[in-house]
C-alpha cells in the first residue's frame, strides 16, 4: 500500500513540474512578443521624430535662403 502511494504522490508532483513549466513556458514567451512589440513602436516613434526633424531643418534652410 505504502508503495502504492509514493508512486502516486511521485506522478502527481511530475504532473505538476510539467504543469508549472508549460505555464512558465508561455509568460516567457508573451513576454517577449511584448518586449519585441515596444521596441518596434519605441522604432517607428524614433524614425517619425527623426522625419520630423528633418522636415524641419529643411523647411529652416530654405527660410534662411529666402531672406
Amino acid at each position: 500500500m505504502k508503495k502504492l502511494f509514493l508512486l502516486f504522490a511521485v506522478a502527481t508532483m511530475s504532473l505538476s513540474i510539467y504543469s508549472c513549466r508549460e505555464t512558465t513556458e508561455e509568460k516567457t514567451e508573451d513576454a517577449m512578443e511584448s518586449a519585441g512589440e515596444d521596441i518596434e513602436n519605441a522604432a517607428d516613434e524614433a524614425g517619425n521624430e527623426m522625419e520630423e526633424a528633418g522636415e524641419e531643418m529643411h523647411e529652416e534652410m530654405h527660410e534662411d535662403d529666402n531672406m
